[in-house]
C-alpha cells in the first residue's frame, strides 16, 4: 500500500523568507513558540539543521496523535527550497508503516508571496490501508504552514 497527501498553503511572504524558516531548525523553534498546544514541542536530538539532523516532536495532551515522533532530515535542497524528513520512530511508524516521509517545498508565487507545499508519502502492508486512511492526516502540516505564514507576514508588517 502506498499513500500520498498534499496541501498547498498560500502565504503573503516572499519564498526566500519562508525558506529561511523551513530550511533549518527555525521551523521547530517557531512551532514551539506558536503551536505548542496544537502541534507539540520540538527537540533537536542530533545535528545542526542539515541532512542527518534528528528531531523529536512530542504531541500535546489530547491531540489526535499520541506520544511522539522522531524524524531524520534526509534532504535539504536550498536551490529548490525542498526539505524532506523520514519518521524513524513513533508516530505513524508506530502504526506499522514501513515508510513515512514528509516533504516541505516553498514555491515562489511572486516577489511578495509564496506557496508552502506540504506533502506526505507513506508505505506499508496492504492490511494497514484502512488504518492509514483513518489516521494519516495532512491537517497538522496545514495548520503549521498557516501559522508560520501569518507570523512571518505580521513580522514583515512591523519592520
Amino acid at each position: 500500500m502506498h499513500g500520498h497527501l498534499s496541501q498547498d498553503t498560500l502565504v503573503d511572504v516572499p519564498a526566500a523568507v519562508v525558506w529561511d524558516v523551513y530550511g533549518g531548525l527555525e521551523l521547530g523553534r517557531l512551532v514551539d513558540k506558536l503551536l505548542p498546544d496544537v502541534i507539540g514541542r520540538v527537540q533537536v536530538l542530533e545535528g545542526d539543521g542539515g541532512v542527518g539532523t534528528i528531531v523529536k516532536l512530542t504531541y500535546p495532551p489530547g491531540s489526535p496523535e499520541s506520544g511522539y515522533v522522531i524524524e531524520r532530515f534526509t534532504k535539504i535542497d536550498n536551490e529548490h527550497r525542498v526539505k524532506e524528513t523520514e519518521v524513524i520512530e513513533g508516530g505513524y511508524k508506530a502504526l506499522g508503516l514501513d515508510l513515512f516521509r514528509i516533504r516541505l517545498e516553498i514555491l515562489e508565487k511572486d516577489s511578495e508571496s509564496s506557496i508552502i507545499r506540504s506533502s506526505m508519502d507513506y508505505e506499508g502492508d496492504d492490511k494497514l490501508a484502512e488504518v492509514a486512511s483513518s489516521h494519516v492526516s495532512i491537517k497538522p502540516l496545514e495548520i503549521m504552514a498557516e501559522a508560520i505564514g501569518k507570523h512571518l507576514s505580521e513580522k514583515k508588517i512591523t519592520k
